[in-house]
Formats: C-alpha cells, sequence, structure tokens
C-alpha cells in the first residue's frame, strides 16, 4: 500500500527536488539568472499585462523542461549501467525539448523587448 504523504510533507519533497536542481545543474543556474535579469530589465519598461504572463510563463517552462531533463537524465543513469545508444537517444531528446523552449523563449523576449528598446533609443 502507498503511503499518504502530508501536503506539508509533498511541498518539503518538492523543494528538496528544487534544492538538489539548482545545486547540480549549472544550466539550471543560468537560466533561473537570465529569467530574474529579464524580469528586473522589464520592471523598467512599459510592459503590458499579457506580456508579463508570456514572459512569466516561458521563464516556467524552461526551468521546468530542465528540470524534467534532469529527472529524466537520473532515470537512465540508475536504469543504465553501460553505454547504450537508446540511452543516448532518450537523454539527447530531453536536452532538445529544453534547448528548443529556450530557442522559443528567446525569440518571443526578442518580439516584445525589440520595439521597447528601440522606442527607448528614439
Amino acid at each position: 500500500m502507498n503511503k499518504k504523504y502530508t501536503l506539508q510533507e509533498a511541498f518539503h519533497f518538492a523543494f528538496d527536488g528544487f534544492r538538489y536542481a539548482l545545486q547540480t545543474q549549472r544550466n539550471l543556474r543560468i537560466q533561473l539568472i537570465a529569467g530574474i535579469v529579464v524580469i528586473l530589465l522589464s520592471t523598467f519598461l512599459p510592459m503590458e499585462r499579457i506580456e508579463w504572463v508570456v514572459i512569466f510563463v516561458l521563464i516556467a517552462l524552461v526551468i521546468v523542461a530542465e528540470i524534467l531533463n534532469t529527472a529524466i537524465e537520473k532515470t537512465i543513469d540508475l536504469i543504465v549501467t553501460e553505454y547504450n545508444p537508446l540511452a543516448k537517444t532518450i537523454k539527447d531528446l530531453s536536452a532538445a525539448a529544453v534547448l528548443f523552449i529556450a530557442i522559443t523563449s528567446v525569440i518571443v523576449g526578442l518580439i516584445i523587448y525589440l520595439p521597447k528598446f528601440s522606442a527607448l533609443l528614439k
């Protein structure tokens, strides 16, 4: 029978996972810092509510993708002890998902911010 965890325990486990990811994943730290910088810079720009929503959602998607990538890589490492081309493909696909959302975020960021910076320079 599965043990039922309290809400407090569930949050504790989630924060443990996030802490682990922050401590061990350089790319997550970089992405989190980039997200914080974007948010801070945005406070000095005329941002519409929908732009804020898009920025926060994209930052969250990149961070979630990186955490899921880490979980997938750790699962593969747990299961596969020797080099396996399928394991490599799974890890590569997981990393590609992070790359894709990160590139998408940069493109959307350029669409949002270029006109704002252009207006500031005029």
